[in-house]
């Protein structure tokens, strides 16, 4: 895939990408594997998060649909949860807000009775060529959006999550590959990796397994949304496979991880990079 030269208003629209990303609707099939499951995904509207939604729903799970703005992202998301015959409730909100946080953990037991898996994926970056240009409030607004939410959100879940529950926490290939363009995000995506690791620990005499993925370029609304245009257009070029990978290609590995197929697997951070390494 190559993708032209382009631009978005952040946070950006599933309907502006130029390619449109795959987020396997035409492509994932199912097979049980989160059967009567519930699941809270954070940015699920669009990107990754509607991919993993689109998998989960497929494989039997209920799905809370988290959101900040993007309202029509969100509704063809639920849609596609419905159309594979799950349910879907959207709840749009800045997960900046701890009470926010509470509220989605509250509205999905509401909603569904139980809780089974939280992915944390909802994440902000913005690339700035030199530290003095970050201003103050985008560096706060970065660890507020992908860090501190993971917190409340993992913090109001964990009481309601049963022996066999699972958290997956996205970071990144920047988590120990720090692009220095990406100075804010990268910090707490390598926090996020760490948080997940130690957490893991903490829970595991609960039975609640914790792990991350760490995706390396994907192609979703964030980044024409981020970048310049000429970064856009030579995006993922740099990897192995020489392409930006699809949100499709997340979406099985955090099935996995969030199925009793991954009852030994804690702690973990699974990569899909395209051959980007993660040290």
């Amino acid at each position: 895939m190559t993708q032209p030269p382009q631009q978005q208003e952040w946070p950006g629209r599933e309907s502006e990408l130029d390619p449109p990303a795959d987020h396997g609707q035409d492509s994932y099939k199912g097979s049980g594997r989160l059967e009567g499951k519930a699941a809270l995904i954070t940015g699920a509207d669009s990107g990754i998060g509607r991919a993993v939604a689109i998998a989960y729903a497929r494989e039997g799970a209920n799905v809370l649909v988290s959101y900040l703005s993007e309202d029509a992202d969100a509704q063809e998301t639920a849609r596609l949860v419905e159309e594979a015959g799950q349910r879907a409730h959207l709840v749009g909100g800045d997960i900046r807000e701890p009470r926010h946080c509470r509220e989605l953990v509250d509205t999905a037991v509401q909603e569904f009775g139980h809780l089974d898996i939280v992915v944390n994926n909802a994440a902000f970056q913005m690339t700035r060529g030199s530290i003095e240009e970050i201003p103050d409030e985008e560096w706060d607004r970065t660890i507020q959006t992908n860090l501190t939410a993971m917190f409340h959100i993992c913090k109001a879940a964990v009481p309601h999550l049963p022996e066999g529950g699972s958290i997956i926490n996205t970071s990144s290939v920047n988590s120990d590959q720090p692009n220095p363009m990406l100075l804010a995000y990268a910090a707490t995506k390598a926090a996020i990796a760490n948080f997940s690791a130690g957490l893991a620990q903490m829970l595991g005499e609960r039975g609640i397994r914790v792990n991350s993925v760490a995706p390396g370029p994907i192609w979703t609304p964030l980044i024409p949304s981020t970048m310049a245009s000429d970064m856009v257009e030579g995006f993922g070029d740099n990897t192995p496979l020489g392409r930006p990978g699809q949100p499709a290609e997340l979406a099985p590995v955090y099935v996995m991880l969030a199925s009793d197929e991954a009852s030994y697997v804690t702690g973990a951070r699974v990569e899909v990079t395209g051959g980007k390494p993660v040290l």
